[in-house]
């Protein structure tokens, strides 16, 4: 696979969880006001996925469809992850 191509990629965002890469828009992290703002509209409108088996939340992942989902994993590891192309290992969580 070559680097940029994220046709049909899953990526692991901790505790074997995966997203499909083609369908990310933005990974971000959930400290500010307008990211928590879009994490409340996401739960009342039932498009929130919470990955992060009872962790804290450090990234923000934001797709296509605007389903919101939270992962336990810092935005730059999952970052990292995609630019890999591949989905890792789980050395790095909470």
């Amino acid at each position: 696979m070559k680097k940029g191509d994220f046709s049909s990629v899953l990526v692991n965002i901790g505790f074997g969880n995966v997203v499909a890469s083609s369908k990310v828009v933005a990974i971000v992290t959930p400290g500010s006001a307008p990211m928590k703002r879009m994490r409340e509209e996401a739960k009342k409108i039932g498009r929130l996925v919470d990955a992060t088996q009872g962790r804290r939340t450090r990234s923000i992942i934001i797709t296509d469809s605007n389903h919101i989902i939270l992962s336990a994993l810092q935005a730059e590891t999952i970052t990292q992850r995609f630019l890999e192309g591949k989905g890792g290992s789980d050395d790095e969580e909470a």
